[in-house]
């Protein structure tokens, strides 16, 4: 990977507020958990390789900008690990470390910047993912793109959907990475889980965002966000006559 020190750097940027502990509210409103029996490798397949319009969330990417985070956006991708397991999938995640320049110390997925040496953003997010979680490219099978999501921190994040096979082995970089963990995609595919959170920004404006806690780690922000919007797309996929309208992209 090129040196990040040869980088410009841009303002540190961190939410001014406790993200965990701003007020919420249920995000489940019109909308119904997908059955887990549905969440199977031959189904996510069909509906994740399709061609098409992506129902994205109203919420969608954030407009907020940290101070110092504006002008365009840095090209970014990130791999979601749909991993296989004999009886359900999940979803890989990993914990930042907290010296981390930018999201230190946050839940997100195995990625990052879109480097000269990448040809697509694929190939970004299976080498970031390589070099992060040591998981080869030789257990994924690239299913497709959602629609770039735009972060408060000034990134353009392109996901790249995937499904894991099982016998792989993690060596992650203890320098990028804290944790490596998986959550059951049923558990993050009920809006149940979901919640609306409001943080008081500096200028007086309320920023809105997603958050899925499980256990002991609070999922929020861009990595929710992604994965909200990949329910709707299962929702409509997997079961149709989506309840609540959302935004085609």
């Amino acid at each position: 990977m090129p040196d990040p020190s040869t980088r410009p750097r841009r303002p540190r940027a961190a939410p001014p507020f406790d993200p965990a502990t701003q007020p919420w509210q249920p995000a489940d409103a019109g909308l119904t958990a997908i059955d887990p029996q549905l969440l199977v490798p031959e189904r996510l397949r069909g509906v994740l390789t399709h061609s098409g319009a992506w129902p994205q969330d109203r919420l969608g990417s954030t407009e907020y900008r940290h101070p110092g985070r504006d002008g365009p956006p840095v090209p970014a991708a990130v791999l979601i690990p749909l991993v296989v397991h004999p009886e359900s999938v999940s979803i890989m995640l990993t914990k930042r470390t907290a010296h981390l320049y930018d999201h230190a110390g946050q839940i997100s997925f195995p990625g990052g910047r879109v480097e000269t040496v990448d040809a697509t953003p694929v190939a970004t997010a299976l080498r970031e993912t390589d070099e992060e979680t040591g998981l080869s490219a030789d257990y994924i099978e690239v299913l497709g793109t959602m629609p770039p999501y735009l972060t408060s921190t000034g990134f353009a994040i392109t996901p790249v959907l995937s499904l894991v096979r099982s016998g792989f082995t993690l060596a992650p970089d203890e320098f990028e990475v804290a944790e490596i963990f998986e959550v059951p995609l049923s558990f993050l595919m009920d809006p149940a889980n979901h919640r609306l959170h409001r943080g008081p920004l500096p200028d007086g404006r309320e920023r809105q965002y997603y958050a899925m806690p499980w256990h002991q780690y609070f999922i929020w922000g861009a990595t929710a966000g992604i994965l909200r919007n990949l329910y709707h797309k299962l929702r409509h996929g997997l079961v149709g006559n989506e309840e609540s309208p959302v935004d085609a992209a």
